[in-house]
Parts: C-alpha cells; sequence; structure tokens
C-alpha cells in the first residue's frame, strides 16, 4: 500500500525561513517554497497558513500565478497586481513559460534521457491521487534526463511539457521508478527512503511583465 493518507493535523507548516525570498520588484514576488508548505489555503479552516498568506502580510495584493503540491519543494512567483497577475498568468495558460524539475526516484534508471508520453485523470475513489487513464486521461507529456545514478536511486531533471495534477509523481511512477518519500504513490522502502518528497522546481523562467526581458529563477535542491 501507499504510504499514509495526510490528514488535518498532520500539517505542521515550517517556519523557518518564514518567506524565502528569491526577488522582489514592483510587479513580481519570486520565492523558494519550502516543502510542508500549502501554495494557497486549503478548504478547511486548519490549512490557512500558505505561501499566499504569508506573503501577502508585507504585499497586500500579492496573488499566486501558479500552484506547486505542499511537499514540493522550489520556485514560485506570485503577481503584486492585477496587470502583472494577468499578464503572466497568460504565459502559464498557453505554455510561455519554462519549468525544471530534480527529483530523486527509485531504482536505476537505464536509459539516459526520455519522453512520458500518458494522458492523466483523477482517481476519483482515491482523491487528491492520479492515475493513467487512457480512455478518459487529458493528454500529459515529461521529458527526463538522467543527472546521477546512486545505489538504489536515480537523480532526474525532469521538464513538464504540460501542466497537469501531480503529474510529474504519476508519471515516474508509471515507468516503474516512483519519486522517495512520495506520501501518495511510493510505499514501503520507497515511501520511507526519504523524510519528504525528493520533488524540487528547481528553475522557472517567464517574460517580465512590464521589462518584457526573459528572467530565470533557480533554487538550490534541498536534497
Amino acid at each position: 500500500m501507499p504510504g499514509p493518507m495526510p490528514t488535518l493535523i498532520d500539517y505542521f507548516p515550517p517556519t523557518e525561513p518564514y518567506l524565502n525570498i528569491i526577488h522582489v520588484d514592483d510587479d513580481i514576488l519570486v520565492v523558494d517554497k519550502q516543502s510542508g508548505l500549502l501554495s494557497v489555503p486549503g478548504k478547511d479552516p486548519s490549512l490557512w497558513d500558505c505561501i499566499e498568506y504569508r506573503a501577502r502580510r508585507t504585499w497586500p495584493t500579492a496573488g499566486m500565478c501558479h500552484r506547486l503540491d505542499k511537499d514540493t519543494s522550489g520556485v514560485l512567483v506570485l503577481a503584486l497586481n492585477k496587470r502583472a497577475h494577468g499578464r503572466i498568468g497568460s504565459q502559464f495558460e498557453h505554455r510561455k513559460t519554462t519549468k525544471s524539475y530534480v527529483a530523486r526516484v527509485s531504482g536505476i534508471i537505464e536509459r539516459d534521457s526520455g519522453l512520458i508520453d500518458l494522458p492523466l485523470a483523477t482517481d476519483w475513489e482515491n482523491k487528491p491521487r492520479q492515475r493513467v487513464d487512457y480512455d478518459n486521461g487529458r493528454s500529459a507529456q515529461t521529458q527526463w534526463e538522467v543527472v546521477e545514478r546512486e545505489d538504489k536511486a536515480t537523480r532526474v531533471r525532469l521538464v513538464p511539457l504540460t501542466g497537469r495534477t501531480h503529474q510529474l509523481r504519476v508519471h515516474m511512477k508509471a515507468i516503474g521508478h516512483v519519486i522517495l518519500g512520495d506520501a501518495f504513490y511510493s510505499e514501503g522502502e520507497d515511501f520511507a527512503a526519504a523524510d519528504r518528497l525528493q520533488l524540487h522546481a528547481a528553475e522557472l523562467g517567464f517574460t517580465h511583465p512590464t521589462t518584457e526581458e526573459f528572467m530565470t529563477f533557480s533554487a538550490p535542491t534541498p536534497f
């Protein structure tokens, strides 16, 4: 069985640093989100603490342009005004941004690189889990490249060409190399092999809403 399903009482978001700022100007705030911290508030009132809440304590108009899963760490961008939010949001919607993730996965991947092209849909009996679904799934593609092979694991660079929920996590599981420490999709030794989900949004690139300069922000991989 996969790792234990998280419950509300499991939410103890990290507070040091409270907000890890990579860049800020009149239009955007770029942060390095810690694993274990929500991007936006959850539906339950107990899940109020999140990146958006913390940002708004200093920048009241801050709004999330995209999200990372609670257990995924890495680069996030927030807009500080409606104009910036519209321009950056449009880039995400039309796939004009660039994204690169680092993950540690179970087992040794023999090939050096590849493309995963498997449609994904919600696993309604096990929400919020997703699954490969050839009949009802939405198209999803992930490029992968081996960075380092360890004794029993492989470090990979992942580039999502689409933005489906849990895409990287389900895709890696589907090819037999689940991401270590994944509470939703790993089990046994693979779940116990790490104290957190070994998935990190290492780089994010987009066009600045005012200067129109293409900017790439990065955050060091914490595992």
